[in-house]
């Protein structure tokens, strides 16, 4: 029996599913038995990187999903709409989706799985976070007998590219910025990449299935690269550490078990240069799982680009037709999801940290004391403080890294350096892993 794939997008990443089907020697035994049927596009004429029956494309894409004939509807057109409904439209059917598509299954995933679970269909989703790493595969089944405790993650490469490059060569943000997107690295829009927006859609799918508990987009904290600069990157070489862009969720330990809390962030972070993430570099993506009995997991390769991500969504047909084979009136477990229920996500002012602040004062005695004396009214203790020559018009820079204290106090400690006259700015507020 051949099962027939209806491939919504003939992009980046559609092209590179098409490829891989048309070149099947030497890959799963299986790819024989899968056939793309039919291929939906925006345009009709474009120019396409991959030779396709034009017999087999069309620009109505629901035709493709209401397609009796269609077994498996592969979506990888990206962006919210007209995905998301031909996402649903195809559930409704009774079809199998594969989707690349994580801003859909980040804020939609609810309705989405919700649905595919009523109809009996597979939602699969390997390639919607980190591209070819299989960190899905690995959380849903791999280490199923865990207990995970935290998991952290270099999950966009575009802000990973950027950060490395400003690490090695001491670049500015806009300057290296530019060179990504002239290197289609980073979009002509950067937003989703540098604001956090990407990572923040990815550590919503992959807490959930660390955790076992649907996640709310909106409860993630969220921020940005913009603020880093050259001399953020040196003092952090200084003291020991390297920039990153960090997608953090961890469970919080009570004492009641059933009091289950999750702590889930993305924002930059000083790592220490001997911590597993720290050489990561480039466009790499790598995750940090850490569980009960297994201990420390780290996985890295690939995080998007044409052949990571369609060797995902490949992964994903192979496992649903062999499931289709073996198993043609059953649902595999292992495959579906069985989340009911949302996570509790503490507010970031729970969070109990270290900081990095880069502080612009003026060159007047006794600035460091009233530093000090503002944290220790907010019970915030100094692991380290660098303070550098006069730089320009009389003002002194100060940089100072504490020691572990909550969200809380430090930034109503920060609220009180505010209002010192000997303050002119606080450029960079960053937190330490």
């Amino acid at each position: 029996m051949t099962y027939k794939v209806g491939l919504l997008g003939l992009g980046t990443v559609g092209t590179g599913v098409a490829k891989i089907f048309q070149a099947p020697a030497g890959r799963h035994p299986l790819l024989p038995d899968i056939e793309i049927a039919l291929v939906g596009v925006r345009s009709l004429n474009k120019q396409r990187d991959v030779a396709i029956d034009a017999e087999i494309v069309t620009d109505d894409l629901e035709s493709i999903v209401n397609d009796p004939a269609i077994d498996i509807v592969v979506e990888v057109i990206g962006g919210i709409e007209p995905a998301k409904s031909l996402i649903l439209k195809a559930i409704s059917n009774g079809k199998h989706v594969v989707t690349a598509n994580k801003a859909v299954i980040a804020r939609y995933g609810n309705e989405i799985f919700t649905a595919a679970k009523q109809k009996g269909v597979y939602v699969m989703l390997e390639a919607a976070a980190c591209g070819g790493i299989p960190v899905i595969q690995v959380l849903k089944q791999s280490l199923g007998g865990n207990r995970i405790s935290e998991l952290t993650g270099i999950v966009n490469g575009t802000t990973n590219y950027i950060l490395s490059r400003m690490y090695f060569e001491g670049a500015d943000f806009e300057a290296t910025l530019a060179e990504a997107q002239k290197l289609g690295y980073a979009e002509a829009d950067p937003t989703a990449d540098v604001d956090g927006f990407d990572a923040a859609d990815k550590m919503a799918i992959l807490a959930s299935l660390a955790f076992g508990d649907r996640i709310k987009l909106e409860d993630i904290y969220r921020e940005g690269i913009r603020s880093i600069t050259s001399a953020d990157i040196n003092y952090a070489k200084e003291l020991g550490f390297t920039i990153k862009l960090l997608g953090i969720a961890r469970r919080i330990e009570a004492k009641d078990d059933q009091d289950r809390h999750l702590e889930i962030r993305v924002h930059p972070t000083l790592i220490p240069i001997q911590h597993p993430l720290a050489n990561i570099h480039g466009v790499t993506n790598a995750v940090r799982i850490e569980g009960d009995p297994i201990g420390e997991v780290v996985l890295s390769g690939p995080g998007a680009g044409s052949g990571a991500t369609a060797s995902a969504v490949v992964a994903d047909i192979i496992n649903v037709v062999a499931v289709l084979k073996s198993l043609p009136n059953q649902i595999n477990q292992l495959m579906g999801c069985s989340h009911e229920h949302y996570a509790q996500i503490a507010p970031i002012e729970n969070t109990v940290t270290q900081f990095y602040a880069r502080l612009l004062t003026h060159d007047k005695p006794g600035v460091i004391g009233d530093l000090g004396t503002a944290f220790g009214k907010h019970s915030v203790s100094l692991n380290a403080i660098l303070q550098k020559n006069t730089i320009h018009d009389g003002l002194a820079e100060i940089v100072v890294v504490t020691q572990k204290v909550s969200e809380l106090n430090f930034q109503q400690a920060i609220a009180t350096i505010r209002d010192l006259p000997t303050l002119h700015s606080i450029p960079t507020v960053l937190r330490v892993i």
